[in-house]
């Protein structure tokens, strides 16, 4: 019998949600703004280079994430799910409040650059952890029967903190000239994340931890242990890693990569191409939950295998025909059509992965191996895609995420249905004997 009330329960995820929400908006706002506060923390001169700077800091960020997830994933699994959520988002405010505060070049010279690296390793340390404990908060505070449909919100609130920062910035561009922006009007997308961050920890005070960690009998010492991971769920580690592989690609080709596909490959004007990703983004941010629902009626693995064998059909004609279109409208369905087939990853990628660990490694076994796949295929997925272009092999890339997906796609077909396997409901079980 449950401890926690309806009530409670919704609050619970509610906050936790909300939390999701702010850390990925000060996440995306680096990318959003890094245009106009590059020439703010680098010395003046070539503009291309300050860009670089900045993109070799967001990349750093990218590889803080498996230290994110192995670090967090030990104290969530040892010190409870809500103490590493507000430890989180607490972390993703300081990131925020340095940036937003930290002078120009001009004031303090290379200490500038420095407090930018700094806030961005904070970020990235966040942002790292945050996947692993929020999956598995939201999957062991939701009930059995709506695990999926919960769970799904982790990308509910990504996606929509993505639409945040490109709406703060759409906002910010209409209401300040371009010399406001570039003088301080960058800072308020960091400020605003940051008060969004005490926010969110406020609110996540109030969460209740989940049963499945209170209700633990296992030794605590194996709590977080990365040697019990590694030795006693080796099969779970590489299924993570096996089926994170496509979807993280296929992800992030089809949302943070595709506007810069539209302009680049596409010759799209900057406006149409901003309108058709965000238009996109909406409608796949509201197809979460439905496949989430419907994976707690028909079980999680035959939506995993239509991603893979959808994909490895539809990725080449699909990104072959956006790049050869000349539609806003068309590119639009087209980008749809893609984001449908990745939803029947995205919605349950979160909750299949709670499900392959018992409650005392569940967080790190969720978010360490996630972490260091999507920093492998998710966060190069732009630079692979640039490298072939370059090569004057475009279509190279496209047979790349194929291979991807195809690769997954074979894990989807070894791995258990988790749903009904579920160790989530073995530990309530078992502590209920």
């Amino acid at each position: 019998m449950s401890r926690t009330s309806p009530a409670r329960r919704l609050r619970s995820i509610f906050s936790g949600s909300i939390g999701n929400l702010v850390e990925w908006y000060d996440w995306y706002a680096y990318a959003a703004f890094s245009l106009y506060f590059a020439k703010a923390f680098f010395p003046h001169g070539d503009p291309t280079a300050q860009l670089l700077n900045t993109a070799a800091i967001f990349a750093i960020g990218f590889l803080m994430r498996p230290l994110g997830g192995w670090l967090m994933g030990i104290y969530a699994d040892r010190h409870g799910r809500r103490r590493a959520l507000m430890a989180s988002v607490l972390l993703m405010c300081a990131g925020s409040l340095v940036i937003a505060l930290t002078p120009g070049y001009a004031e303090i010279g290379i200490a500038a650059p420095i407090l930018l690296v700094c806030a961005r390793l904070l970020q990235g340390l966040s942002v790292g952890g945050e996947y692993g404990t929020s999956a598995t908060y939201l999957s062991e505070m939701a009930t059995r029967e709506h695990r999926g449909f919960w769970s799904s919100f982790q990308y509910v609130t990504l996606i929509m903190g993505q639409l945040l920062a490109l709406g703060v910035l759409i906002v910010l561009q209409n209401t300040l000239t371009p010399e406001q922006l570039d003088a301080w009007g960058w800072r308020i997308p960091f400020l605003i994340g940051a008060l969004a961050a005490v926010t969110a920890l406020y609110l996540r005070r109030s969460m209740a931890e989940t049963e499945a960690f209170d209700r633990a009998t296992g030794p605590r010492a194996r709590a977080g242990s990365l040697r019990a991971l590694l030795v006693e769920h080796p099969r779970a580690v590489a299924t993570v890693v096996g089926l994170t592989m496509g979807g993280t690609l296929a992800f992030y080709t089809y949302t943070t990569y595709m506007q810069k596909f539209l302009v680049v490959s596409v010759g799209m004007a900057r406006e149409p191409a901003t309108l058709v990703s965000a238009a996109s983004l909406v409608l796949y941010m509201l197809l979460q939950p439905l496949v989430g629902a419907l994976s707690d009626r028909i079980g999680r693995r035959p939506l995993l295998v239509a991603f893979g064998v959808l994909g490895v059909l539809f990725t080449v004609p699909i990104l072959g025909r956006i790049a050869a279109t000349d539609s806003p409208l068309e590119a639009f369905v087209l980008i749809m059509a893609a984001l449908v087939i990745v939803s029947f990853y995205t919605a349950i990628n979160a909750v299949v992965k709670a499900e392959l660990f018992p409650v005392e490694v569940r967080a790190l076994g969720v978010g360490l191996p996630y972490a260091l796949t999507v920093s492998l295929f998710g966060g190069t997925a732009e630079y692979v895609a640039l490298w072939f272009r370059d090569i004057g092999h475009e279509q190279g890339f496209y047979w790349y995420v194929t291979a991807c997906i195809g690769i997954s796609l074979l894990v989807y077909l070894r791995m258990p249905e988790t749903r009904a396997v579920s160790l989530i409901d073995r530990d309530a079980a078992s502590s209920n004997r």
